[in-house]
Parts: C-alpha cells; structure tokens; sequence
C-alpha cells in the first residue's frame, strides 16, 4: 500500500493532519522563543505550555466552531482555486467517501498494518503511564512516612528519609518534602532560599500544569518533539523559579550554595511527578544565578508579538471553518436548473418491489423510462457525476427502487431529438427537487479517481448498429442494463460506461480514451461483494424465468473484464474533485 493510500485511512487522515498542525506550532513556538530570550523564564514557560496544549486541541474544533459562527445567509466564494488552497492549508490529507450505491462495490482489503500501529502505540502509552505511576506511587509512600516539620509556609512541610531532593508533590492539596537532615547541611538562610523556591512551584501550580504535558507525552509519545517540549518546560519553571527567588532579594551567592549543597545531599534525580530544586542544566543554572542578569519585562512590542501570535492561532483556523462553511451555504432551488431546457409535465413514481437486483433506464420520444432505479442513479445521472461524488445522503436512496416514467407536454417532445444526452439527464434535477424535496451544495475535495484509459492492444468495442434504440420510436438512443455482474448496452457512449463502473469500484472515473462514438458491448465480471443469492421473482417464489442469470464465480473481477473484454483499463488517481452534498432528501409521494 503507498503513502497515499496510508493516508487515506478513514482515522489516519485526521491524524496526520492534526500533527502537522501541532508540529507547526511547536515551531512557531520556538521562533517566540527565541524572540522573547532575554525576558522573563515565565513568558517562555507559557509559550512552551501552549504547545504543548496544542496536541489535545485538534484545529478541527475551531474549525467546527467556525462553521456554526457563519451567518446562514452570508455571500459565499466559489472561487475554486482559492477554496483548494485553503483546504490543503487546513486538511493536506482528506479522507475519501466512497459509495457503493447497489452493493456491488468491492470492499478494500483488511491490512494487519493499521491493527500493529495501534498496537505499537498502546504499549508505548502503556509503558509511559505505568513509569510514572511507579514514581507517583513511590514519592505518595514517602509523603505517607514523613513527619510534620515546623518550617513556617504556606502548605505543609514533611520531613521525609527517602533518599530524594526537595520538592513539591501534589497538584490539588501540595505538600512540601525535605530530606531527612536538610536542615544540618543548609545555614538558615540558605534553607530560606530553598523553601522559598519550592513555593514559588506552589504559586505558579507547576505541577498542574506539567501534569497535562504528561498527558501529551503519554498519547505522543512517539512524537520526538513532545520530549523536546519537556526539557524546554523544565528548563524554563527552574529559571523562572530562580528568577521569582532573586526577585525577593535572596543574595545570589547564598541562593547558588543552598542548590549546591543540596545536590551534595541527594543523589538522585527529581522525578517528573514533582518540582524539585535541581532541575535544568546545573552549571548553566549556578553561572546564571551568579551573574545576576536581570531577565527584561516585556515590552509593548512583545506583548503586540504574543498577543498576534496567540490570535492567529486560533482565529486562522476558525476562519477557515468559516470559508468552508461559506461553501456549504447555498442550497439548490428549483430556479437553479436550465431555464432552457424542457421540464416533465407529468411523472409517474411507484416503488418497485421485484426483488430483482437489477435496473434499466432508457429514454422515450416524450421522456424517460427507468425501472428498478435507486433514487442514487437518479442523483449521479441529474448530476452527472459518480456515485463517490454524493455525499450525504439517507441509506435509502440506495436501497429503495423505483419504476418512474417522466414524459413532458406533447408540445415539448420535438424538442428532446436536439438535446445532448447530459442535457436529457440534467431535466432530472427539478423532477427531483419537485418530487423528493431535495437540497443540496457543491464542495470541492482532494479524492482517489479512476482514470479510464485504452489499454495495451487497443480496444475491443463494437460500433452500434444504426437500427439500435428502444423499439418506440426514439431511434439511435442509447439503452444499458445492468444486472449482477453483467451490464449490457446499445449505442452508448463511454461516458455511460463510466458512470455505470464507477458505481461496481466505489469511485469516480474519469474518460481519457478519447472515443467519442456509440458502441454496443457487454461486459461480464464476478463481483467482489456475492449476494447469497438472487432477488424472488415477480409472485414472491423463486426468481422469474426472465430474470438475468446468476453471475460466474469463477469469472473475471471487473479490473481484469474491462480490460479483456473492452480493451480498456482503469488507472487510479488523485485530484480535486466536485461532490454534491445532499442537505435534504424525502421518500416521494406515490402516484
């Protein structure tokens, strides 16, 4: 399977387009950093927290909320090149939808690979979560164990005689743990410094907030630039910490010689679950707290920097869902369709109940006659378009079938002889909007195609025969009938074979063959998807002597038949693609 087809995967798609976005961010936020070094730890701190944020915060959500901010009646764009590009910004890998409209679409393939992805990334989380629970429960036994100490601070201070520097633990209640003979090691003031240190990670509840980094690391774990955040947001609460303890006029050397000493003390390194005294590099640390350089305010600049920066982040992404939504918004009304071209006068709907797993459709001197026709057919033939390129609609458009002969005023039938068959099709649209109530939109999405091309050898069509029609008088007009695993046709054009496969591979085909003549064929292929068996026939019992002959099971699949048969093949693409998305569509009224 290639890339392309990787991304494809119906959870694969939003994923990657969610990490992409998140590794953006994370440089985005690196560049502020960079801009903001010689202000306060703090600030970077909080660049670095956003970030790191942004990986449990999809911009799909502002995107969502873009769409419902969108007035319903506002202008919309339909420039297409624009509308592209803002979905390649947004959403480089889009998913597919695909239809298989009379169940003959071939399913895709089980792959085990997704299955072991998955697997891989729950162990991993896994093996993450249970290390830090491993820590958690053992700094939780020694905060159990500890003694009450008398040092004066806002939370409680434990002495504690497991081997471990000073620190904080907990996020909700925290408590503060001493080592067992700290205080012998450490002057008063020295010990002051420290404390006040360790209340600084209280006021600035860094334990919350790197709990939720945890989070991040737990289900990103394979993200290398998630552990990069990590060292950044320890290295950035230590020196803002350093920072907030000189700012309350603890001499620098004295602070300096407390971290040493304390160092000499532990020998173990703090664990994430708490905020100790000895994160960060430590010799950078000490020649910073030596050098007492005061870290700059922010300045009105900066402030302009982050305040623009954090409204782009999330005001480009809900724009964004409002351009999409701008798409969306106008519905189709009856006035839409040609004003031109003739409309039904009369048309006849009944619901077809043989059972029978086929269709036909073929067009009269006043009309059109279908038989057996999903409403889905209806939808791709008014639209000329693929079964893949409808979007949005009830289940049972491609479940139910209908007998439905549509005939216009006898004033209008010489008109029909001069129309193009697209044009015939298009005077579906009002008798669908009339009739089934239907609403819909044009969108434009990145989609897998067919390409159909003639393959090696050249093809294998027939011309048709001039007295080929319907046998009432419409002469030369095109008739096709498909059944499982047969289609059958007489002076079709290869534009109606493309929409009759597109309908048995769940794609949208697109004719590059350049043949622009009429042909009769038939084709025979073993579909992917068997039913168990055929439809019953007219009175119920078993299939009618005229229905059409089970297919062979041990025949061609339908790759593999258009090629034998029709001297044609089907190359699969990618590109942009037109879809109809149906906003609404009702059962019609019997008549």
């Amino acid at each position: 399977m290639t890339i392309a087809e990787f991304a494809h995967q119906g959870w694969i798609a939003p994923l990657l387009n969610h990490l992409w976005q998140s590794t953006a961010v994370v440089l985005a936020a690196w560049m502020l950093v960079l801009a903001l070094r010689r202000n306060r730890a703090a600030v970077r701190y909080w660049v670095w927290m956003v970030a790191s944020i942004k990986f449990l915060l999809p911009f799909s959500i502002f995107e969502a909320i873009g769409g419902l901010l969108r007035p319903p009646a506002a202008v919309t764009f339909q420039s297409t090149v624009i509308s592209m590009a803002v979905s390649q910004i947004a959403q480089p890998f889009e998913a597919t939808q695909q239809a298989s409209p009379f169940g003959a679409a071939p399913a895709l393939s089980p792959h085990i690979w997704p299955i072991v992805l998955l697997a891989l990334w729950a162990c991993g989380g896994v093996v993450i979560v249970l290390r830090w629970w491993r820590g958690w429960w053992r700094i939780r036994a020694a905060a159990r164990a500890a003694t009450p100490c008398d040092i004066n601070a806002a939370v409680p201070v434990l002495i504690t005689t497991a081997l471990m520097e000073p620190g904080v633990f907990g996020a909700n209640r925290p408590v503060m743990l001493l080592p067992e003979g700290i205080a012998s090691r450490l002057t008063k003031s020295q010990l002051s410094a420290i404390v006040e240190h360790e209340m600084c990670h209280v006021r600035r509840r860094d334990n919350l907030t790197f709990a939720l980094h945890m989070v991040v690391e737990a289900l990103f774990w394979f993200h290398p630039l998630v552990w990069w955040i990590g060292a950044r947001l320890v290295e950035e609460r230590e020196r803002a910490c350093d920072e907030a303890v000189l700012d309350r006029g603890n001499q620098a050397e004295i602070y300096a010689e407390s971290i040493l000493n304390v160092c000499k003390h532990c020998i173990e390194s703090p664990l994430p679950c708490a905020a100790g005294v000895s994160g960060s590099d430590l010799k950078k640390r000490i020649v910073r707290i030596m050098s007492q350089s005061a870290a700059n305010r922010l300045g009105m600049t900066r402030k302009i920097l982050l305040g623009v920066a954090g409204f782009v982040a999330i005001v480009l992404p809900t724009a964004i869902g409002i351009f999409h939504a701008g798409q969306t918004a106008v519905l189709a009304q009856a006035e839409d369709a040609p004003a031109d071209l003739p409309k039904f006068d009369v048309a006849s709907i009944k619901p077809n109940k043989s059972g029978e797993m086929r269709f036909m459709m073929h067009f009269t001197p006043d009309g059109l006659s279908m038989e057996g026709l999903p409403v889905q057919m209806l939808l791709t033939q008014a639209f000329g378009v693929e079964d893949d390129r409808i979007v949005g609609a009830p289940p049972w458009v491609q479940s139910d079938r209908f007998d439905i002969e549509a005939k216009v005023a006898p004033e209008d039938a010489p008109k029909l002889d001069k129309l193009k068959r697209e044009e015939r099709m298009e005077m579906l649209q009002p008798l669908l909007i009339d009739r089934f109530g239907l609403k819909f939109h044009h969108e434009t999405r990145e989609m897998q195609v067919y390409v159909l091309e003639i393959a090696k050898g050249g093809p294998k069509l027939k011309p048709a025969e001039s007295e080929a029609g319907d046998g009432k008088g419409g002469q030369n007009m095109p008739r096709m009938m498909m059944s499982i695993g047969n289609l059958e046709a007489q002076g079709a054009q290869i534009d109606m074979l493309a929409h009759a496969l597109s309908g048995q591979v769940g794609r949208t085909i697109i004719d590059k063959t350049g043949l622009t003549g009429k042909y009769d064929f038939s084709l025979h292929f073993t579909p992917e998807n068997m039913p168990l068996r055929m439809g019953p026939g007219p009175d119920g019992g078993h299939p009618g002597a005229d229905a059409p002959p089970p297919p062979d099971t041990t025949g061609p699949d339908i790759f593999t038949a258009i090629q034998e048969q029709l001297g044609l093949k089907l190359v699969s693409e990618k590109g942009p693609v037109d879809v109809i998305v149906i906003d609404r569509i009702d059962k019609p009224s019997v008549n």
